[in-house]
């Protein structure tokens, strides 16, 4: 199963998807999107293809977001710039698989988006479980 994750490796909900796939014998290419950057048919794409826009994939905690005064922005051109020049206001990780395309928050999400063997249990790396197969 081809699966790709846009991850931020300093994100413990990422870093959970990403073991989470792991775990469950899925290779995932993981694209870390702070170091590649994103393009706007990138983006676009990707929030088609999750059905979300770009107030809806707005990262609001711990970016800059509040300072450029995005919190309350509604115009997607603008907003997609601002992504496009800041990728930290992208939230994160999206998922994308032969099952579709997700923003995985929280964590558990990511199991919509793949195979998990029958009778295998997943924790979280705070010890918390997360889904029982």
């Amino acid at each position: 199963m081809a699966v790709v994750i846009y991850h931020n490796p300093d994100c413990g909900t990422s870093r959970n998807v990403v073991r989470f796939a792991e775990e469950a014998g899925v290779s995932p290419t993981v694209i870390q999107y702070l170091e590649t950057g994103w393009t706007r048919p990138q983006l676009l794409g990707l929030f088609a293809a999750a059905d979300v826009t770009p107030v809806d994939a707005l990262r609001r905690t711990r970016s800059p977001a509040e300072e450029m005064g995005l919190l309350a922005e509604t115009d997607h051109d603008v907003l997609l710039d601002a992504m496009i020049a800041h990728p930290i206001l992208v939230n994160r990780p999206f998922v994308c698989s032969p099952k579709g395309v997700m923003l995985c928050r929280p964590s558990e999400r990511v199991f919509e988006m793949i195979d998990v063997p029958d009778g295998q249990t997943f924790y979280k790396e705070d010890g918390a479980e997360a889904f029982q197969g």
